[in-house]
């Protein structure tokens, strides 16, 4: 059984460990990815479970009033709309795949009715903030807090995240081999195993020298180094963060994936194409991005309503 199966409600399920494993092996998802999916599958088992009579698990007998009755109850354990809208994607992919291979005669999770989903405007730093948090590792040096591999290893990590705009799981999986200092270029691999360059900017190149001096970087060691011999997590890296978040005043709740959303704010703000913005964030659909171009719209709202005076 492969390492992402799941533990729970779904473990003895073929279906769904079959399920997982193609999401795993063959698309190439994220460790977290696979969890949120093991998670919808073990609730949507567990709802099957309960309405046979048995222990079997009737996929293909699931009709349009299981997958109501799983919703209900869904929201009535204090699921969020975002979380339904979330099992029921994840549970359309699941019946294709069961389709595909002749195990479901339909998908009863297609059309299904689900709550309105406001879509949130997307947190980010402004670009005052960005070089206060971004000036962290080396104030922490200088102050002799930490010693200088430490500061460069801090400091590379977040001038990646919000100067090329990274998942923290494409963060901590770069390698060496993926790399072109010379060129200023890494070939980042994104969601699905899909590949894109990401330029980098100038002081995240003379970072990356400084790692290298004296020494030929090894083709698929990580480019953070390790912690105590260990490779750099995600976790690692979201914890490294409020450190610095702290020390630059700035609120304990931000994220990796909120300099993300700095990346792509700030250069939509400086008018970056659009469509070169969502090559660089890697986004399938230009939907995706499109809603940095309403966190500009904001602020200019708010800009022209404290400045004009007929706002």
């Amino acid at each position: 059984m492969m390492e992402n199966s799941p533990r729970e409600a779904g473990n003895t399920v073929p279906e769904v460990s079959a399920f997982l494993d193609y999401l795993a092996r063959e698309r190439r998802y994220s460790a977290n990815t696979v969890r949120n999916y093991r998670q919808a599958l073990d609730a949507w088992v567990s709802t099957l479970r309960r309405g046979a009579a048995g222990a079997a698990v009737d996929f293909a007998g699931a009709d349009d009033r299981a997958v109501r009755s799983h919703l209900i109850e869904l929201q009535r354990a204090g699921r969020g709309k975002r979380t339904l809208h979330l099992h029921a994607s994840a549970l359309r992919r699941f019946y294709r795949f069961l389709l595909q291979r002749g195990l479901a005669a339909g998908n009863p999770f297609t059309g299904v009715a689900l709550p309105r989903l406001s879509r949130p405007l997307p947190v980010f730093l402004t670009e005052a903030q960005a070089r206060r948090f971004l000036d962290g590792p080396l104030r922490r040096f200088k102050s002799g807090e930490i010693d200088r591999p430490e500061a460069l290893r801090d400091q590379l990590a977040f001038e990646l995240l919000y100067g090329g705009g990274l998942r923290v799981s494409e963060l901590v999986g770069l390698t060496w081999g993926r790399v072109d200092i010379r060129s200023a270029v890494a070939r980042v691999l994104g969601k699905g195993g899909k590949e894109r360059l990401v330029p980098l900017g100038r002081t995240a190149q003379a970072l990356l020298h400084e790692c290298v001096r004296g020494q030929p970087p090894v083709p698929d060691k990580q480019v953070l180094p390790g912690v105590n011999g260990r490779p750099v997590t995600a976790g690692w890296v979201q914890r490294r963060m409020k450190r610095y978040l702290a020390l630059a005043g700035l609120p304990a709740n931000l994220t990796p994936h909120k300099l993300r959303h700095s990346f792509a704010t700030h250069l939509l703000n400086a008018g970056a194409d659009l469509r070169a913005v969502q090559e660089l964030l890697g986004h399938a659909s230009l939907s995706t991005t499109q809603v940095y171009t309403h966190v500009g719209v904001r602020r200019l709202k708010e800009a022209h309503q404290k400045a004009h005076p007929r706002a």
